[in-house]
């Protein structure tokens, strides 16, 4: 994909990359995409419970692995079992993978990938932290998922899937990781009308999570392609508000949305 002719996919990749490592190596009290420092105003009070999350399971997470990065709760539609093989699809700073993990009560396993070297290192600090066993995190591209054919029962991913200039690629991995029956649950932005050249062509704008939102369609068309079924896509109106605050552009907030994704494998 060329979003424009001078905008490679090798181009965006790589500022996401620099971007996300940037974050990584920041204090553990900075968080962020956006200009004003946290994706969808992470700064802000109270920001995890407006993603979703309970007092309980913000409390749960070691310190410095909630970076604010989030527009949504994948765990609340992921509906976790014990004994269950969770993978998630560009990890951070492993908060949602220590959230799926405690889930789990020590059975199965979950597996965090992110292809941000500072924040697999990271990651794995904070597991040294959190005293959990049954999560580990693996440097690599969720288009080329470091994962074996027909392993893994539930995939998660929290705003990240827009981020990837290649999403065909990236269903197609999550379905090749997935055993039969096996289930997707994201959290992520899509776009609700086209978006306009100078949002969808600007790199900051790209890492900020607004720039490479799919259209709604379009994202089930990709799901459909990579072979998935039952798929449902949950837009969450009221994140506008704060994805008003990711980028320099206010409108971004009319464009895209925050979304509760599932979708499965037959």
């Amino acid at each position: 994909m060329k979003t424009s002719t001078d905008l490679s996919t090798e181009k965006v990749r790589e500022f996401v990359r620099e971007r996300y490592g940037a974050i990584a190596e920041q204090s553990d009290a900075a968080c962020g995409c956006a200009p004003s420092g946290c994706c969808g105003g992470g700064a802000t009070e109270n920001y995890g419970e407006k993603l979703g999350y309970t007092a309980e399971q913000l409390a749960a997470a070691p310190a410095g692995s909630d970076l604010g990065l989030g527009c949504g709760n994948p765990l609340a539609i992921a509906s976790i079992r014990p004994g269950e093989v969770v993978v998630d699809l560009g990890s951070g700073a492993g908060f949602d993978c220590f959230l799926a993990a405690r889930q789990l009560v020590g059975t199965g396993r979950v597996i965090g990938v992110d292809m941000t070297p500072a924040m697999v290192s990271k990651a794995r600090a904070n597991a040294a932290k959190s005293g959990l066993t049954n999560v580990e995190f693996r440097l690599g591209e969720i288009e080329a998922l470091p994962v074996a054919d027909g392993v893994v029962d539930l995939i998660i991913s929290n705003c990240v899937i827009n981020l990837s200039p290649e999403k065909a690629r990236v269903f197609a991995e999550a379905f090749r990781v997935l055993k039969p029956g096996g289930r997707l649950a994201i959290a992520d932005v899509v776009a609700t009308k086209p978006l306009p050249e100078a949002i969808r062509t600007k790199l900051g704008a790209i890492g900020a999570c607004v720039g490479g939102a799919t259209l709604v369609d379009e994202l089930r068309a990709l799901l459909t392609a990579a072979g998935f079924g039952r798929i449902d896509i949950a837009l969450r109106e009221s994140s506008r508000a704060y994805i008003r605050e990711w980028t320099d552009d206010a409108s971004a907030g009319d464009y895209v949305v925050s979304a509760l994704i599932t979708a499965y494998k037959p």
